[in-house]
């Protein structure tokens, strides 16, 4: 598990095709690797990854075929920025959001424009996903916890502060580019409750009287 809070920016250094699989290697710059372990968790821009090996100053990673699919990482180049958050460890502080690292689909920035100091950014998300993002809801964005200013048809906006923007690769995200979108579990959760419960009001029932499976 994840909060959604970026301990820091690394960049890719490396791509290594392995059958449709890739084998992908991170430098990095703050984060503090003599506490992660082979196979402990990093969060790479919102993607849940392995640790399979270490190198100076990062860490290699594998990427399945189904994440480079769902993902951005398929258009990721060597020198790419990418948001790292190591996974939450029992006493940490949850700053942000339980966030599990499964990306559910990919958003698209459609605007960006100053407000004050800070910014607001205007994202469009597939249809099927647009459902489970609510108004003060929460949503990760490249591995980014943030709260829904506005919600409208399969758009929504954010507000996000200076040190947001400095302390994440959303300093220099443009216009069009598209990003790794996980909604709140909360809202997978309730909606699966909730159609199981409308599931049996309306299910058929057999002359016996038992419900039919």
């Amino acid at each position: 598990m994840f909060t959604g809070i970026i301990q820091d920016i690394g960049q890719v250094s490396g791509l290594e095709p392995h059958g449709q699989d890739l084998r992908l290697a991170v430098t990095v710059a703050a984060l503090q690797l003599d506490r992660q372990a082979i196979g402990d968790s990093i969060a790479v821009s919102g993607i849940c990854l392995t640790v399979c090996a270490f190198m100076p100053q990062g860490f290699v990673t594998d990427l399945s075929r189904e994440t480079l699919d769902v993902t951005t990482a398929g258009s990721w180049r060597v020198g790419q920025r990418l948001n790292l958050e190591p996974a939450l460890r029992m006493g940490d502080a949850l700053g942000g959001h339980l966030v599990s690292g499964h990306v559910d689909g990919v958003a698209e920035l459609l605007e960006r424009a100053a407000d004050e100091r800070s910014e607001r950014l205007k994202f469009r998300v597939p249809r099927t996903l647009a459902r489970y993002i609510a108004r003060k809801g929460s949503v990760t964005l490249d591995g980014v916890s943030l709260t829904v200013n506005e919600v409208a048809g399969e758009c929504f906006g954010v507000n996000l502060i200076p040190h947001t923007l400095t302390h994440t690769t959303f300093g220099t995200t443009a216009v069009g580019a598209s990003v790794n979108l996980e909604v709140d579990q909360m809202a997978r959760y309730a909606e699966r409750l909730l159609g199981d419960e409308a599931g049996e009001a309306t299910a058929p029932r057999r002359g016996t009287g038992l419900r039919s499976i």
